[in-house]
């Protein structure tokens, strides 16, 4: 297994670490506030290493878990620290009452998030359709998604399987976008059809 690091400690990385330590990987936590990484590790239960925000992730796959509002900022302080660095983005775009996207059209989160990010980087976006309180349960589910480099997608395919997840590649990160819009697809669907935020999308292959 692998170690993965994590930018921002709140709760879609502490799904996702979860995840990956009984998946046994090992992690790397990486807050403004170290304070909040080693509180992130004590409710994990597990010893993280906890890295300084700002300079090299240890791990070769660094998923960015915060806000997309913070995300592009981040990802430019970082600048040359993600060189070489399988990306995950892991944030979704909708406005405050999920109903728009709130990137232009023709573009997406990932995209912007890709155009920060030094050359030598790969975004992919992924674990945007699936919801934190979900994730964390201990029972089978699919993750979207979707980039441009062949190499991190097969990186980032093996990290969900890893993780007991089935991942379903849709294409290159030009479909981000759409990605992105299953958020306020899954927000209306929990609010009206399913009467439950207890819901998670799955993709069905007829024998």
């Amino acid at each position: 297994m692998s170690s993965i690091s994590f930018i921002g400690v709140g709760g879609m990385a502490h799904a996702i670490a979860a995840r990956a330590v009984t998946g046994g990987h090992s992690i790397e936590l990486i807050g403004r506030d170290p304070a909040n990484a080693k509180g992130l590790a004590a409710e994990l239960g597990v010893e993280a290493t906890v890295g300084t925000f700002g300079t090299v992730p240890a791990g070769d796959i660094v998923v960015l878990a915060v806000p997309y509002t913070s995300a592009v900022p981040v990802v430019a302080h970082y600048g040359d620290a993600l060189a070489g660095k399988v990306i995950i983005d892991i944030s979704n775009t909708f406005n405050a009452d999920a109903t728009a996207l709130v990137v232009p059209d023709g573009t997406s989160g990932a995209q912007e998030i890709a155009k920060a990010a030094p050359a030598s980087a790969h975004v992919v976006k992924a674990f945007n359709t699936v919801f934190g309180h979900v994730l964390v349960k201990d029972r089978p589910l699919d993750v979207l998604f979707a980039g441009d480099d062949l190499q991190a997608k097969a990186s980032v395919s093996a990290f969900i399987e890893s993780l007991g997840l089935r991942p379903l590649d849709v294409g290159g990160l030009e479909m981000a976008r759409w990605l992105e819009g299953v958020g306020p697809l899954l927000m209306g669907l929990a609010r009206n059809g399913a009467g439950t935020f207890d819901v998670a999308l799955s993709v069905d292959f007829p024998g």
